[in-house]
């Protein structure tokens, strides 16, 4: 987001790190920590709910068990030997939970599992020696000087960039940091070009109004090979599972094999997410003055079993959300059309709708004598729609 006026502007970077062994002993440990007090808050509160008693707020709780809990249970005094700002953020975190849930946002919190729930560690600049950035390391509270694998991508301390906190996470055996960092205030270039509209797809990924069509990266042979080398690896996980029960194989073998899933799950997923973030670097270069998408009813879509896959592997909301950030970031407005709108059925000439355009045609052919691309009549419509809502 860009703010001006002297209001602070926050970014988050994340990137690859490469802790020692040391050190990914402490992250492991802060996870675990993490994890434990998230599911012994859920539990508490949980009976409580259960006996039509009024829960405790996440501050409330945070006092109870340092003060109380804790000191009359000394086999759980484990839990302080990590960092405490990631403890309160566990807390917060399922604090969160509730009250998503009492606002009917969402179901009622449910127990984070080991190996399966997203769980980070949360660290926070408590002094002015703290989350200082180098070019190939940066400072993180209680672990140190940890290594990046991708130099310069955070900037440094030095060229005057504040790092304010951020989380650490562990996917496919591999660690990762999300770091927010206060950016100075710039001014906004107003050399914009015309508007554009987008379409996303199912046989390509997108097609915008100047002419791009971005294939299908899904259709391409290396990802294909990888989709089929993690079916086989999914079977064999599976048939691990079978001889488990038999006595047949044992849980360190079903480890190892479970991470070579997590291997191949992840490589294809960085590969998508690549591919969206250089579609979407090469459509903010060409400073459009406003952006058109149609609002897609993703969940509604995915209903189709035959469609869910594909649907699934496109990353539609990925992208969604993506550009949306990418438009604040540049002062672009984004134009956001009913999905009602029949803006394939639409002849760009003259305005007639199409009733009869087939999902297999590839020209839309109007009586006028109009002929164009299927897709880039979409985006021209879509580009000129008076009705919209800003995102």
């Amino acid at each position: 987001m860009n703010f001006l006026g002297g209001i602070r502007l926050l970014k988050s970077f994340k990137t690859e790190i490469n802790p020692t062994e040391e050190q990914r002993i402490k992250i492991h440990k802060t996870i675990g920590v993490c994890r434990y007090i998230y599911n012994f808050y859920i539990a508490h509160n949980k009976g409580l709910y259960n006996n039509n008693e009024t829960i405790i707020s996440g501050k409330l709780f945070s006092v109870w068990l340092n003060n109380t809990y804790i000191p009359n249970h000394q086999e759980l005094s484990w839990i302080q030997e990590v960092s405490s700002k990631s403890v309160k953020r566990a807390i917060e975190n399922a604090n969160t939970a509730f009250v998503r849930y009492f606002y009917h946002q969402s179901a009622f919190p449910k127990f984070k599992k080991k190996g399966k729930s997203d769980v980070k560690m949360y660290f926070v600049k408590n002094n002015s020696t703290d989350c200082k950035c180098e070019r190939h390391r940066i400072n993180i509270p209680t672990l140190g000087w940890v290594r990046l694998k991708e130099k310069g991508y955070i900037p440094t301390t030095k060229a005057g960039y504040t790092i304010r906190g951020g989380t650490i996470s562990m996917k496919a055996g591999r660690y990762y940091i999300s770091a927010l960092v206060e950016l100075p205030d710039g001014e906004m270039e107003d050399n914009f070009s015309e508007g554009i509209g987008i379409d996303l797809e199912l046989k390509v990924f997108a097609a915008i109004s100047n002419r791009t069509i971005y294939k299908n990266i899904n259709k391409v042979k290396k990802v294909r090979d990888l989709e089929k080398q993690l079916r086989r690896e999914q079977k064999c996980l599976f048939r691990k599972y079978e001889n488990l029960k038999k006595g047949k194989s044992t849980q360190k073998n079903i480890r190892k094999q479970k991470l070579k899933v997590q291997k191949i799950f992840r490589r294809i997923c960085n590969i998508r997410t690549d591919y969206i973030n250089k579609i979407i670097a090469e459509i903010v270069k060409i400073k459009p003055s406003y952006i058109t998408m149609k609002d897609l009813h993703v969940k509604g879509m995915m209903k189709n079993k035959y469609l869910m896959k594909s649907i699934i592997s496109q990353k539609f909301y990925e992208f969604r959300n993506k550009i949306k950030v990418k438009c604040e970031e540049n002062g672009i407005e984004l134009r956001i059309v009913d999905e009602k709108y029949l803006a394939s059925s639409i002849c760009y000439c003259c305005g007639i709708v199409k009733n009869y355009l087939k999902p297999c045609d590839k020209i839309f052919l109007c009586e006028c004598g109009y002929m164009e691309d299927k897709y880039l009549n979409t985006v021209l419509n879509l580009k000129d729609a008076t009705i919209y809502t800003l995102a």
